[in-house]
């Protein structure tokens, strides 16, 4: 007789959070785009595709689909898990002690509120519990869409937006249709980006552990549809020069000046427009930094992902008190970096007072390589003249 299997012999389940990144071509007619690819593995995917009823391309989430039995399980597994877990080793640990550790709880409680499952649904719900614990809920999905670039949501009962490298601004199926349920996914985000959000502190500006840009709101006084969420994400590892050269973006010759301006200590200030590449190409330009080379960075929300050693990354605090109390600024840090010692000073993005200083250290023989929002030489100029920055003419000549 064959013996019975409890949940206890339930072999823990294999999820892949980084599955392989497939091959997509771009298609000229729109109507006849069809892709579909997998984004945690074996449970997530995507369906990108035209829908001639809303006359526009889908980007639809595909996950495990669970029965009443299976919701309420999830249900009460979720309630008595959120008062016996240490959230600070969830988000701390490595990813294989996690998935253990779920696994262990799950089984536990399972067992102590009499819950039976099949393997099936149990698979389905370790899933939910994986993404929601380790991951960011109902995002984690397009989070670990290598194509995805950015991620918007307007508030509550809104669909979620999505920038796809290929296909660009596509409307995904995900909606956040509880105001409660938002205002808990922008704590978490605050939270995991180490900083607090509250109705006192209504905007958020911060960066996830793996380098992605947040900014979010909180109450309806400051976005009138609910809290928001606007998260860009970024590579892991920054572009190369000869991979920008690949993608055409530039040639090799603008690459070999930018080279020798950066080996002879030139400053150069980056101009483009919003998510126009300035950081990216900031980035790469890091490479021509040579090793020895000490680099201090300054930025507002960390976005800055040099591949060195000797780099000094600073970013600015919010204030922790009344009236602007310990709070941190740019002018600050940059005015502090000058004594630092450095051979390299970059500036993530001058937008105000702290342009003074920059271009006095310039003045003053300190290399600096810094970006700032214009989309024209001209516009530049009188955003370097006028208020907020209101640089001396002499500076600039």
């Amino acid at each position: 007789m064959a013996k019975k299997i409890g949940i206890l012999d339930y072999p823990l389940v294999a999820i892949d959070f980084t599955p392989r990144i497939p091959p997509i071509k771009k298609v000229k007619d729109k109507s006849k785009i069809d892709v579909r690819y997998c984004l945690i593995s074996p449970f997530a995917y995507v369906h990108i595709y035209w829908d001639p009823k809303e006359y526009e391309v889908a980007y639809e989430i595909e996950e495990p689909i669970l029965n009443k039995q299976e919701d309420l399980a999830r249900e009460k597994i979720v309630k008595a898990m959120r008062s016996m877990i240490n959230f600070k080793e969830i988000i701390s640990g490595d990813s294989e002690t996690l998935f253990e550790y779920i696994d262990r709880r799950f089984k536990l409680l399972a067992i102590e509120l009499g819950i039976e499952l099949t393997y099936e649904s149990y698979k389905k719900i370790y899933y939910y519990l994986a993404r929601d614990l380790i991951g960011f809920n109902e995002t984690e999905p397009l989070l670990r869409d290598y194509f995805v670039e950015d991620i918007e949501c307007n508030g509550a009962n809104s669909p979620v937006y999505i920038v796809h490298r290929i296909f660009r601004n596509l409307k995904t199926n995900l909606i956040f249709k509880q105001n409660d349920a938002l205002e808990s996914f922008v704590e978490k985000l605050a939270q995991r980006c180490g900083k607090y959000i509250s109705y006192a502190q209504p905007i958020l500006d911060g960066s996830l552990p793996d380098g992605s840009r947040v900014n979010a709101t909180y109450t309806k006084d400051v976005t009138s549809k609910g809290p928001t969420f606007t998260i860009r994400k970024f590579t892991k590892t920054p572009w190369t020069p000869p991979q920008l050269i690949s993608f055409n973006t530039l040639s090799p010759e603008m690459l070999a000046y930018l080279w020798i301006l950066v080996e002879y200590k030139m400053n150069l200030l980056i101009v483009g427009g919003t998510a126009s590449g300035k950081t990216t190409l900031l980035n790469a330009m890091a490479f021509f930094i040579p090793p020895e080379a000490r680099v201090v960075s300054i930025e507002d929300t960390r976005e800055l992902n040099l591949p060195r050693d000797n780099w000094l990354p600073s970013v600015a605090r919010s204030a922790t008190g009344v009236k602007g109390l310990g709070e941190i600024d740019l002018y600050e840090l940059l005015r502090a970096s000058f004594r630092q010692n450095p051979d390299y000073v970059i500036v993530g993005e001058v937008r105000g007072k702290e342009a003074s200083v920059l271009f006095q250290g310039m003045a003053s023989g300190h290399s600096s390589i810094a970006t700032i929002h214009a989309d024209s030489i001209e516009t530049v100029i009188k955003r370097l003249e006028t208020p907020p920055i209101e640089l001396s003419p002499t500076l600039l000549n």
